[in-house]
């Protein structure tokens, strides 16, 4: 039987940092990262697609950390909306040290049978969400000349697997986006990684994946089990806190098995 560790309590990490969270709302690997950070010592402030879904992250947030944390409803396929995150987030926290480039969407689909919109719907949120995200927070980052990017990327911008042509593409293209984007950011002391987890389980990938696959999927993992969303989230946290402050441009895997 897999044996799932204890979690792993704060350790003021990231005390006095200031950390925006996108896709924070629901159940998965964005709101654990968001209250990993509040419970790491930063401030927080998160987004999401969905109003009430959000407000009750906020709301279990202060309930098992004491933080209060500023919310903003925002479409990341939307610049308007973002241009708005961006600056709520800075009115609200006053600076944005790390950005969690979280939102990204999925699906099952062959190739032979997909359709544009299929296609095109997983990029715009999962790869050019995360560009908007990145350009716009760059921007105020470098007047700062500070800042730390994590972006949310996945094996499977490496691996290959069925009906996941979208997704693998997207994601491969989150990792380019990385390496680039991270060159470019270091002539101003801006940090820009990500990490590639294999298969972290929560309630809503239970829903939209087959029990057999699922079940496949786990069996490949050395330990013989999925990860915990917090078991993600402290690898995200280490790329946001000072202790990868030599790490930029890296894909760091996060995953019982080879990448």
């Amino acid at each position: 039987m897999a044996i799932v560790p204890d979690y792993v309590k704060g350790h003021n990490l990231l005390e006095g940092k200031k950390v925006l969270v996108t896709a924070a709302a629901g159940t998965g690997i964005g709101f654990a990262t968001a209250k990993k950070c509040a419970e790491e010592g930063a401030t927080v402030f998160i987004s999401d697609i969905h109003d009430g879904r959000l407000a009750k992250a906020a709301d279990t947030i202060f309930e098992t950390t004491g933080q209060c944390v500023g919310t903003h409803l925002c479409n990341v396929t939307i610049e308007a909306e973002v241009q708005s995150l961006i600056a709520a987030a800075i009115d609200n926290m006053g600076h944005v040290d790390v950005l969690i480039n979280n939102a990204g969407l999925g699906g099952s689909a062959t190739v032979v049978d997909m359709t544009d919109d299929q296609w095109n719907v997983v990029m715009d949120v999962t790869l050019n969400g995360t560009f908007r995200m990145t350009r716009a927070m760059l921007k105020h980052m470098y007047e700062r000349g500070a800042g730390a990017i994590v972006n949310n990327a996945s094996v499977l911008g490496w691996r290959a697997q069925k009906e996941q042509a979208h997704y693998a593409a997207a994601k491969a293209g989150v990792m380019a986006l990385t390496r680039c984007s991270a060159v470019e950011a270091s002539e101003h002391n801006v940090r820009i990684n990500a990490v590639a987890p294999s298969i972290a389980m929560h309630a809503f990938l239970s829903k939209v994946t087959s029990e057999e696959l699922l079940a496949k999927l786990t069996e490949n993992e050395a330990f013989g089990r999925a990860a915990e969303v917090w078991e993600i989230a402290n690898v995200m946290v280490f790329l946001a806190s000072d202790y990868s402050s030599y790490m930029t441009g890296e894909i760091l895997p996060v995953s019982s098995q080879r990448a």
